[in-house]
């Protein structure tokens, strides 16, 4: 993989362009993904956004994403797209299992793949030109990194900057997390300058939900949540059936597994949810317990150094008995 600034000067040149992001994109990947888009347009490219799945509806006031494509819902729209790209942007993961059933197209295609990402262990072999930064917040602020390193600083109008203000923040926790550095609040102050109203941001990715999404919430931390004090950790684990009860849509989850990290002594934390196709995991942590590597190990996933992910192919329960077990075998680190 050649460095990311190796087509810095080869940006002039008008390409056809397609940006997609990991399954189920949250903001930072459908920010990033959007910023790049609104970008590349004013450079003269014709690009198009992909995403190998469905979103949240709290995404869909971004600017333009009324125009992004799913890849589930219209495969053969995407891929004709697809097969007449020059550039693949692919923003927000660094393995191509991470865009699901879009995994196997991308394999096939012979175009150059740009990676912009900040997660450990990179697929490198996958792509063109790349960057894997895990010291970066985002890709959304890897993204205003590219803008800025091409030379392109004039580019930043209020579309660009508020779908890398969105991601950024949201990559962030609202900027209270290790990863806001001074550059995360100088890129800040740049994309402010665009004139963008930051308090309707927040707004519209945090105070944006119905009412069944409060109610689950509420229901869930009542009576799915086990607190193991003895190892300074916390589950929440979710049946199916709750979330056909509930209404549950993509996105509705999104915050659940940070609300026992609140919990004084808690350092770990773990929502694990049964999705019917298979059961999906999240860990949290704070302080020095690295649950990128507990969700390598234990459930095929990963992510960063206190936020991670992971899958199971066995029911829920047994995936609850594996992560108790898994519990068990790293209390020691979390005492």
């Amino acid at each position: 993989m050649r460095p990311i600034e190796d087509i810095y000067k080869l940006l002039d040149k008008p390409r056809k362009v397609v940006i997609t992001m990991h399954q189920k994109p949250d903001a930072d990947a459908m920010g990033s993904a959007l910023g790049l888009f609104h970008f590349l347009k004013q450079l003269g490219h014709k690009p198009t956004v992909i995403s190998p799945t469905n979103w949240a509806d709290w995404l869909k006031w971004m600017p333009d994403c009324n125009g992004v494509i799913d890849y589930e819902f219209s495969t053969e729209k995407a891929n004709s797209v697809l097969d007449q790209a020059e550039w693949v942007f692919c923003l927000d993961f660094n393995v191509l299992s991470r865009t699901r059933y879009m995994a196997p197209k991308l394999r096939k295609l012979t175009c150059e793949k740009i990676l912009i990402d900040h997660h450990q262990q990179p697929e490198s072999e996958s792509f063109t030109y790349g960057i894997s930064n895990t010291e970066k917040s985002s890709t959304c602020e890897m993204v205003y990194d590219l803008i800025i390193g091409s030379g392109h600083a004039d580019k930043i109008d209020q579309d660009v900057a508020v779908c890398l203000y969105a991601g950024v923040m949201s990559d962030t926790g609202s900027f209270r997390f290790p990863a806001a550095s001074a550059a995360v609040h100088r890129m800040v102050a740049t994309l402010k300058d665009a004139g963008f109203n930051h308090t309707k941001i927040h707004e519209n990715l945090f105070d944006n939900f119905l009412e069944n999404r409060l109610r689950f919430f509420g229901y869930v931390l009542q009576n799915k949540m086990d607190i193991f004090y003895e190892h300074n950790a916390a589950l929440i684990s979710i049946p199916w059936k709750d979330l056909v009860r509930f209404e549950i849509k993509t996105g509705d989850t999104e915050g659940l597994v940070n609300f026992p990290l609140t919990i004084q002594g808690i350092k770990m934390a773990a929502l694990i949810i049964d999705r019917d196709e298979e059961v999906k995991c999240s860990f949290r942590s704070k302080g020095d317990f690295d649950v990128n590597t507990f969700a390598r190990k234990y459930f095929e996933g990963g992510g960063h150094f206190n936020a991670a992910g992971g899958r199971s192919s066995d029911t829920l329960e047994l995936t609850v008995q594996r992560f108790i077990e898994a519990l068990k075998e790293n209390s020691s680190q979390l005492q």
